[in-house]
């Protein structure tokens, strides 16, 4: 079964599930251990192996040491191989800001360009068009292929599509999951309508899927288990692809698992209408 999607309508076709990677290196400042470092580089390039070649990090991530943990595993799985979206902080959207934290993020990554490069949240103090083009940018001069947001509502999401002359908003990464379905009430209808490419953090709940009875008992017809359908749940979704975290291998391995099969449409629904309630 395929699982690659269409990244927005770049002709980039990214894995229906990637690797996130909060928390890797520290919360938001740097926690660094080098063993432990070196064993989550391990980590995320297995993950990469197993079929999830997005990697998704952020500068503000361990206050940047994410971002070179993530640049140590692009050199061991390498770089053709892996998919790598990074996101600026809200602090930096202002034109001369904004590029100098992409060229900073790039040197802890090690490469030349990103896949994919995000505003993290948005900032009202800075004008959205000005972060926007600053964004395109980065496209036309070759340190991104794509860009989009995170943590945008529609209305945001539109008005930074507006503000765009040469390329558009490839993805919006949101909280998404069986049970903080938000992204439902007009989000979603929007990017599957445009064309846009959901990405789902958070996809599972924090761990809280391991023990839902119903994903469970749906699991156990198809030989998974209850994270493999919440996940399988999120990329039924046309646009969705989801990027769990994983701080351990057979956790990484249930992730990978996720792929390679369907719900059907009334197990899809089932879960759809009881999740959670």
């Amino acid at each position: 079964m395929d699982d690659l999607k269409p990244l927005g309508r770049t002709g980039l076709r990214v894995p229906s599930v990637g690797i996130g990677t909060w928390r890797v290196g520290g919360d938001s400042s740097p926690d660094v251990d080098p063993a432990r470092d070196r064993a989550a580089a391990e980590l995320i390039a297995e993950g990469v192996r197993l079929g999830m070649r997005l990697i998704d990090t952020a500068e503000f991530y361990g206050g940047g040491h994410t971002e070179e943990i993530v640049g140590e595993a692009i050199r061991m799985a390498g770089r053709e191989n892996v998919f790598l979206v990074s996101k600026v902080w809200h602090t930096h959207l202002d034109a001369g800001s904004l590029r100098r934290a992409a060229e900073a993020s790039l040197r802890r990554l090690g490469t030349d360009h990103f896949d994919l490069y995000l505003v993290h949240w948005p900032n009202p103090a800075v004008p959205l068009c000005e972060t926007m083009r600053a964004m395109e940018a980065l496209v036309r001069d070759g340190l991104s292929l794509s860009v989009g947001v995170s943590n945008f509502d529609r209305g945001l999401l539109e008005e930074a599509r507006s503000c765009m002359s040469r390329v558009d908003v490839a993805a919006d990464e949101v909280k998404y999951n069986v049970y903080e379905r938000e992204a439902e009430r007009d989000l979603l209808p929007y990017c599957e309508r445009e064309g846009i490419t959901l990405i789902a953090y958070t996809p599972l709940a924090k761990g809280r899927v391991a023990s839902d009875p119903l994903l469970r008992d749906v699991g156990s017809k198809y030989g998974r288990t209850a994270a493999q359908v919440a996940l399988n749940w999120l990329i039924y979704h046309g646009p969705v692809v989801a990027i769990p975290k994983a701080s351990r291998r057979e956790h990484l391995v249930e992730n990978a698992g996720a792929m390679g099969w369907r719900l059907s449409e009334e197990d899809f629904e089932l879960i759809s209408r009881r999740a959670g309630r």
